[in-house]
C-alpha cells in the first residue's frame, strides 16, 4: 500500500440511494457536486477542476451501493470510495466517504470533502 493515510467520513443525506446513486457514479451526477466538469470514456472518468484535469479509474462499482475510484498517476494502490448506506432502522441514508492523504494533508483532505459534500447536499435539497 501506501505511506498516505486512510481516513474516513461519514455525512448524512437525505435523499433516496437511487438518487445519490446517480450524483456519485455519473460524470453529469458528479460535475454537479464534486468538479467543475466530467467526462467519462468507459472506466476512464477525467475531472475538471479551474482548467486542470485529473484522470481516475473507476475500479468497482455497485448500482445503489457505492463507487471505487484509484487516480491515474498514484502508484501507491490508494483509491478514493464513495458508499451508500442505508440504516436498517431508521432508514437513514448516509455517504460513507473512503480516501487516502500524506499524513501532514489529511487534515485539509477531511474540509475538502466536507466542502464537497455541502455543495452535494444543497443540490440534492438535502441541507
Amino acid at each position: 500500500m501506501s505511506d498516505k493515510t486512510k481516513f474516513e467520513l461519514e455525512f448524512v443525506i437525505h435523499a433516496s440511494p437511487q438518487l445519490l446513486y446517480q450524483y456519485i457514479a455519473t460524470p453529469s451526477g458528479l460535475s454537479e457536486w464534486y468538479a467543475d466538469n466530467v467526462n467519462s470514456r468507459g472506466e476512464m472518468f477525467t475531472f475538471i477542476w479551474d482548467g486542470s484535469e485529473e484522470r481516475a479509474k473507476m475500479l468497482k462499482r455497485k448500482s445503489e451501493e457505492f463507487v471505487k475510484f484509484a487516480w491515474e498517476e498514484n502508484e501507491d494502490g490508494s483509491f478514493f470510495e464513495m458508499r451508500i448506506i442505508v440504516d436498517e432502522i431508521t432508514k437513514d441514508v448516509s455517504l460513507f466517504i473512503t480516501d487516502f492523504a500524506e499524513d501532514d494533508e489529511v487534515d485539509e483532505a477531511k474540509m475538502l470533502w466536507e466542502n464537497q459534500v455541502s455543495d452535494l447536499k444543497q443540490v440534492l435539497g438535502s441541507t
